[in-house]
């Protein structure tokens, strides 16, 4: 590690916080209902879009009509963007002539970009038509992450409201999400990564003569555009096959920043809106502390690990003050490699610029413990708010039995029915990932996929479920997950870790919004506070190291000491 290094990874995180406010407050607004200096622009195409769809914006739902709707805008997103790869070779904007889909990837892309979660289980430039990429994913990229949000701030309303039976109204929310966030930020980003060197350009190819002089076909398109939403909404899918180590999707080191920039912004501005929405800003921060220092501490693990490197390497010569090259860009180097690859797993981002199973074993299980976390750190545009409440729920409840008091959070009691739905919510993950991977890690049709034997091939497997039921996207290498089992298996894990984690919430926003909202008391546990910061990281912590510690232990903790005794894999 170095002082230039830390410099780097601080820049940017500076950088973010520094948006946060500005952002949060204007969020605040937008779903507040109030008027913004965007208003003017886009009010009239609001109006317009409700007209057009049979929407009464004054008109709020339950937790069971607002679910509802949730559910019903994402079948109907997941079927068109089904149909759309299945007809992908008689559609137009097809320079490249791609076929269609197969059935099982088809269904797999469909339910990861539905999911908010854009795990790729094919090469974006050798695969998907310009008209795919940008009617089918780039679409998906906006009311994906707008879902969320509008999750949240259901969720955020529960808080608010008192004695009341409705969390607002799904379709303006999805709508001012969409409309007066993702679109002019994306816009703003798109532009800058034109500037920077991305292309954008509705061209299939172009041909370059190499400094050996052979002809070489360079894929292109709408790049840049979707690189700004794949961030923005914290999507993560990328146009190019190695995502945002292509030169194409990022370029140099100003390029590299905008992405960790971009993907951080919107996210925890939303943790900071919450704060001002419920009337309390110090609340918000204290939130927002929560994931500030887990990131901070898994950049720091990460960095330290591949700036320690393989003694392997060294024991052959190799200079051990380079650290863990391999995997990585020399352009970016071990610092900003390091905080990307704990930024796209704290969010629910999954682009990567650094090839994670070339990192060391430690350096590898970091990532994958961040989303095993919940990825709260702080997690997906909107799911990661509310993936934080949830934890934060768990967090005050721990605190009422140790004081003997019914728990509550900000002026709401948290009773028997909001916890068993937040143990539901938390259990799905385990579930999921750790069942997946049991049958793929014994059954011939999983292993078969398997690049690495030994704990590293189980590392493998133990990514591909946790990133497709954490809806992070990102991939650790090496697992040829383009089979009929994986594709089939890791979309049902994206659709359980979106769907059965986000009823469970809107239940608890159901259950919250009926109960008045109490004054504080001198028995009340202040949760704005230092001392609920360390216990809600406490509680995270526990959670995700008891449930995952011991697959773990069998896959990067053992191959750590392997190689600490000269063995590799």
């Amino acid at each position: 590690m170095s002082l230039i290094g830390w410099l780097q990874i601080g820049f940017v995180l500076i950088a973010v916080l520094l948006l946060v406010k500005p952002l949060g407050l204007y969020m605040a607004k937008v779903f507040s209902g109030e008027r913004t200096f965007l208003s003017p622009v886009f009010d009239p195409v609001e109006r317009g879009f409700y007209a057009l769809a049979g929407v009464r914006p004054d008109k709020e739902q339950s937790w069971l009509g607002y679910t509802m709707g949730v559910l019903l805008f994402s079948l109907a997103g997941f079927l068109s963007l089904y149909a759309i790869l299945r007809l992908q070779n008689v559609l137009p904007l097809n320079p490249q002539g791609f076929p269609a889909l197969a059935p099982d990837l088809a269904f797999n892309t469909a339910a990861s970009f539905v999911t908010n979660t854009n795990w790729q289980s094919y090469g974006g430039e050798t695969t998907m038509s310009h008209l795919s990429q940008m009617l089918g994913l780039t679409v998906q990229n906006f009311v994906s992450a707008a879902t969320g949000i509008a999750v949240a701030m259901a969720l955020t309303r529960a808080f608010i409201c008192s004695g009341a039976n409705e969390l607002g109204n799904f379709w303006v929310d999805l709508t001012r999400a969409t409309l007066y966030v993702l679109l002019p930020l994306a816009i703003v980003v798109a532009l800058a990564f034109v500037a920077l060197g991305l292309p954008q350009s509705l061209d299939a190819s172009f041909a370059a003569t190499t400094l050996e002089g052979v002809q070489q076909t360079i894929a292109t398109g709408p790049v840049a555009s979707q690189e700004a939403i794949k961030q923005l909404g914290t999507n993560g899918g990328g146009f190019f096959n190695v995502n945002a180590a292509h030169p194409f999707e990022n370029p140099n080191a100003f390029s590299n920043y905008l992405n960790i920039i971009a993907m951080l912004s919107v996210s925890a501005s939303l943790v900071y809106a919450f704060g001002q929405m419920v009337g309390s800003r110090r609340q918000g921060w204290a939130l927002l502390s929560v994931t500030v220092i887990m990131l901070v501490v898994g950049t720091g693990a990460i960095y330290w690990a591949e700036t320690f490197g393989n003694p392997l390497l060294t024991a052959v010569g190799v200079d051990p003050g380079l650290g863990n090259m391999e995997g990585k860009e020399v352009r970016f180097g071990p610092a900003m490699s390091a905080l990307y690859s704990a930024v796209t797993t704290g969010l629910s981002d999954g682009g990567v610029n650094a090839m994670h199973s070339s990192l060391t074993p430690l350096g590898g299980l970091v990532p994958m413990f961040l989303i095993q976390l919940g990825e709260v750190l702080p997690g997906g545009v909107g799911s990661g708010l509310y993936g934080l409440l949830v934890f934060a729920i768990l967090a005050v409840f721990v605190a009422g039995l140790m004081v003997g008091r019914t728990p509550e959070l900000l002026g709401k009691k948290i009773e028997a029915r909001e916890m068993k739905f937040a143990m539901l919510a938390i259990l799905i993950l385990p579930l999921t990932i750790l069942g997946f991977t049991a049958i793929s890690a014994v059954a011939e049709f999983g292993t078969s996929s398997i690049l690495t034997p030994g704990p590293h091939g189980l590392s493998e497997i133990l990514y591909a479920y946790t990133s497709a039921a954490g809806n992070n996207g990102s991939a650790f290498g090496g697992l040829s997950a383009n089979t009929p089992w994986y594709n089939t298996t890791l979309g049902i894990a994206m659709l359980l870790g979106r769907f059965a984690y986000i009823v469970p919430v809107l239940a608890i926003a159901g259950a919250l919004v009926t109960k008045p909202r109490v004054p504080a008391s001198s028995g009340t546990f202040p949760t704005d506070r230092p001392l609920f910061v360390g216990l809600l990281i406490g509680i995270i912590l526990i959670m995700g190291g008891l449930q995952f510690f011991p697959a773990l232990a069998l896959g990067p903790i053992v191959e750590h000491f392997a190689m600490l005794a000269g063995q590799s894999f």
